[in-house]
């Protein structure tokens, strides 16, 4: 029996030859110092952190070079698929911007000529390549059991010898054509493992484009290519997926690292052109003293979707990733804060070789600083779209008291130095909930120096039935709290106070204080003029009564 009859018998329903994929998946057409550059998530659970940060490494690389930023998803590993798990993570690069020129836009449809993008539907191409290889000697039927596999691991074990199938280990590496044939016709189970011509003894030398020179030994493990549903693992897929798309930079996570041995090794046994690697250090935490990485089964913020259900403003998530991915970043944006950031061109040499430690406060700070330099109408705007999905009462309300709304977001905006009383959309309710007479039914109240019921009533309803006129400005609004002050015995200056404290029943910041705390219950707001003109007099005087029980 020849090899190719050999490989027929094995592989009986291939369609097409490894011809017939390379004449489909023609050389692109692009400049030479463009990139192909793709982020390849499974659907195992939910969207991980560290592929929104991967996929806004590649969009960046891929439009900085004019080049081709792919989306495919790795869903070989189908034990494990969650449902709906491939439409979360298109719905996570959608919500984080993160836009892509070829891949699935849905699990049905995709965009572009070198799919299909989901790596389940390529069987047939995957097929094709191992017959190829079977042909070639490169390949081999294997068809250890996991009982003899789980024996063999032990053995090594207890003899301190490297885990895996290779040398002596390798015993079915010597079966003959005969014997593959019998076991197979006895519908004995088996996977196609890579022969490998490596010898461990030898090195590898390689030039990571994060990592510099990185050396190994040559791989000698006859890995697992094709599984016995005939589906990939990693290892195949990834290498001829991505020579069919014509990918130029593989950016992933340094996990893989060590496993850059069989893959440069699979692509010269299968005469292709090796890509440019560059093996990013993951996000890192920073636990009792020791860091690690960012854990699914620990760290929320690992979730994209925490991100989403807190209300992080996706600018502000993006700022940051980009201070993750390059450091001089943050140099750039100080001086041009004006432009869009992907305008900064993302580049290997600065990128953090041991991992960036995840930075929450950081990250807050952003999104602070980004949404206090919004228009009142686009944070109300954004906000109703959040509350929409996660406080459908509350977004209900701010779109039927739009006025008031963009009025409340409005206070102490456009001053100098704006206001930061929040970084996400979620804090919001919490930050101006009493502005709504729908919610203000207030239990408990921020009184400060001044307690007292009775004298609380009185500063109140003098200044409302005498002193209070909703069309002052700022000056003589506050000129009227100091005339109040000087009738009910509290010091209307700051420094005559602070010279004799004994001589006044408080000071101005204390009669301030109980009218802000009575019409917000908060001793903390904005600007308490404005607040009060957008409550309006009817409810100024509905708040005093409610205190006064």
């Amino acid at each position: 029996m020849t090899r190719k009859e050999y490989a027929n018998f094995l592989l009986p329903n291939i369609e097409h030859d490894v011809d017939y994929y390379e004449k489909k998946y023609p050389k692109r057409d692009l400049d030479n110092d463009s990139m192909v550059v793709r982020v390849a998530p499974s659907p195992t659970g939910f969207v991980h952190f560290g592929t929104i940060f991967q996929g806004k490494v590649n969009q960046n690389l891929a439009k900085n070079s004019k080049g081709v930023f792919i989306l495919r998803v790795e869903d070989t590993d189908q034990k494990r698929e969650v449902e709906n798990g491939i439409n979360e993570i298109i719905e996570a690069l959608n919500y984080f911007d993160i836009s892509y020129d070829e891949g699935p836009i849905n699990k049905d449809l995709e965009k572009g000529n070198y799919g299909p993008y989901i790596q389940s539907k390529r069987k047939d191409i995957y097929g094709a390549y191992i017959k190829y290889m079977l042909e070639n000697d490169m390949v081999y039927p294997s068809f250890a059991t996991a009982t003899e596999l789980d024996a063999q691991r032990k053995e090594q074990e207890s003899k301190k010898e490297r885990i895996g199938y290779y040398g002596k280990y390798a015993v079915d590496r010597n079966l003959t054509m005969d014997e593959v044939i019998e076991k197979v016709k006895n519908k004995e189970p088996y996977v196609f493992r890579l022969k490998s011509p490596g010898n461990f003894n030898n090195k590898i030398v390689f030039h990571d484009l994060v990592k510099g020179e990185v050396e190994f030994p040559e791989n000698d493990i006859d890995y697992v290519l094709l599984k016995s549903d005939g589906l990939p693992t990693y290892h195949f897929a990834h290498v001829i997926d991505d020579h069919l798309m014509h990918t130029t930079h593989i950016t992933r996570g340094d996990e893989w690292l060590s496993s850059l041995p069989l893959h440069i090794q699979m692509f010269q046994m299968l005469g292709f052109e090796v890509p440019q690697y560059a093996h990013i250090a993951p996000i890192m935490k920073e636990e009792n003293g020791k860091r690690r990485k960012i854990s699914k089964r620990k760290d929320p913020e690992a979730n994209v979707f925490e991100f989403k259900k807190r209300g992080f403003p996706i600018v502000a998530v993006k700022q940051y990733l980009m201070t993750v991915a390059n450091s001089n970043f943050e140099e750039w944006f100080e001086q041009n804060e004006d432009k869009d950031i992907d305008e900064f061109a993302i580049t290997f040499d600065k990128m953090n070789v041991s991992g960036a430690l995840f930075d929450m406060e950081k990250l807050l700070n952003l999104a602070k600083n980004y949404l206090s330099k919004l228009t009142a109408l686009e944070v109300y705007e954004n906000l109703v779209n959040w509350a929409k999905e996660f406080d459908k009462d509350f977004a209900d309300l701010i779109i039927r008291e739009k006025e008031i709304t963009i009025k409340t977001l409005d206070i102490e905006r456009n001053s100098i130095k704006p206001r930061k009383d929040f970084a996400l959309y979620s804090e919001i309710k919490n930050n101006i909930w009493y502005m709504f007479k729908d919610l203000f039914n207030p239990e408990n109240y921020e009184w400060q120096k001044i307690t007292d019921k009775d004298e609380i009533m009185n500063i109140l309803d003098v200044y409302i039935n005498k002193y209070y006129d909703i069309n002052d400005d700022n000056d003589e609004w506050f000129n009227k709290v100091k005339l109040l002050c000087d009738e009910l015995g509290y010091a209307s200056n700051m420094k005559d106070y602070k010279k004799n404290p004994e001589n006044y029943k408080g000071n101005v910041a204390d009669v301030s204080t109980v009218i802000r705390v009575a019409l917000t219950t908060s001793s903390r707001t904005p600007n308490l003029k404005d607040i009060m003109q957008i409550l309006g007099l009817d409810e100024i005087k509905r708040r005093i009564e409610k205190i006064r029980g």
